[in-house]
Order: C-alpha cells, then sequence, then structure tokens
C-alpha cells in the first residue's frame, strides 16, 4: 500500500472513532485537554496563539479561545482563501467570525492578518498523530504549507485514540512539536533539535 492510500485508510478509521464518541464524552475530554494546553510552558509564554474553530467531532476549542482573550493575548484564526490558509487577529468570538468553506467558523477576511512568523504557539487540529510528531490532517495541505515556515511552537490537540502507532508521511508534512490529550502531554521526537523543553508541562 503506498503513502496515500495508507493516509485514506488512516483517515477513515479514524474518523470513524472519532465521530462514534458521544457529546458527553468529546466534551469531557476535550475540557481535559485544555486544562493540559493551558499547564504548557509554550501556552504561558506566548504572547501570539494560533487556535482553530472546532467542527464536527474534532477537540472543541472554545474555552481554549475564550480564555487566550481573557488573557489579553493574541488570537489567531485561520482563513481559507484562494492563497492558501491566512491567518486573521480575532478579538471577538463572535463578530469577527463568518461561515467559511464546509461549514467552518473563520475570521472575517477584514481581520488584520497575522504572518506565521509572528506565532510563538499553534494549537492544531488532526485526525491521527505518532509519537516521532508526524500529523495527519485532512489531505489538502493548507497547515503544513503554513507551519513549513513558521518558527512557532507546534502542539496538536487529539483525544487518546488519535494517537497510532505510525502515521504514514509523505513530501511537505510538517511534524509537530507535541500532541497533548486528556491524559497527557507526548513529547514528539521531532521537538527534540527544534524546541527542547519548550512544550513541557508543569
Amino acid at each position: 500500500m503506498g503513502v496515500r492510500e495508507a493516509k485514506r485508510a488512516l483517515r477513515r478509521r479514524i474518523k470513524d472513532w472519532r465521530d462514534g464518541l458521544s457529546s458527553t464524552e468529546r466534551e469531557a475530554m476535550s475540557d481535559q485537554v485544555a486544562g493540559r494546553v493551558f499547564g504548557l510552558d509554550a501556552y504561558r509564554g506566548a504572547a501570539c496563539v494560533l487556535a482553530y474553530a472546532a467542527f464536527g467531532s474534532e477537540v472543541a476549542t472554545e474555552a481554549i479561545t475564550a480564555r487566550l482573550l481573557s488573557e489579553g493575548k493574541c488570537l489567531a484564526l485561520p482563513r481559507v482563501s484562494d492563497e492558501g490558509l491566512t491567518l486573521h487577529r480575532i478579538d471577538d468570538l463572535k463578530a469577527d467570525l463568518v461561515e467559511g468553506v464546509w461549514g467552518i467558523p473563520e475570521p472575517d477576511p477584514a481581520c488584520p492578518v497575522v504572518a506565521p512568523e509572528e506565532v510563538d504557539l499553534f494549537l492544531l487540529p488532526g485526525l491521527a498523530f505518532d509519537v516521532g510528531g508526524n500529523r495527519l490532517g485532512y489531505g489538502r495541505g493548507y497547515f503544513d504549507r503554513v507551519l513549513a515556515r513558521a518558527p512557532g511552537e507546534k502542539v496538536a490537540l487529539a483525544f487518546d485514540g488519535q494517537v497510532v502507532d505510525q502515521v504514514p508521511v509523505g513530501p511537505g508534512d510538517t511534524p509537530v512539536n507535541a500532541v497533548v490529550t486528556p491524559t497527557r502531554v507526548i513529547r514528539c521526537r521531532a521537538a527534540a533539535t527544534e524546541s527542547k523543553g519548550s512544550a513541557r508541562e508543569t
């Protein structure tokens, strides 16, 4: 099986598993993920954080984005445009968001653009991850292209069932530094040479 086929099969398996969680389970586990994110050194030291507006059965981010704004940090969210993924500053989670591609809430295009290089911490969605930091997204490569040129800490948010033995890797895939689940913070091997210790939970 080639990399593309292996990715497709893993996406389907993990999405089916994640979609099978009840809303109560997802809510409780998302709160646990948020608590671990707040304990990261990388979170406390970040002035600008990229998060995402969750859709479907993804780890919910409402608690995280609300706290970021309450603490006066710069909150950026992604928007799909003709140029790919652009990042925009959000000051109001209601007024600044509009329905975007696939029905996912996105920043109004009038919101200020944030360069990837300005982001200290990326909180990322995805379907599957491994302890090496490999991330399986939805197959469009939007985040990979942004992350490839961004020096900030890259942290994926996931439920424990999304962590697998090995994620198939292709050219252009960008690893994360850590994966935060309801039960643990996984320091990925990719982080050892990029930002040693910066995602440690305390």
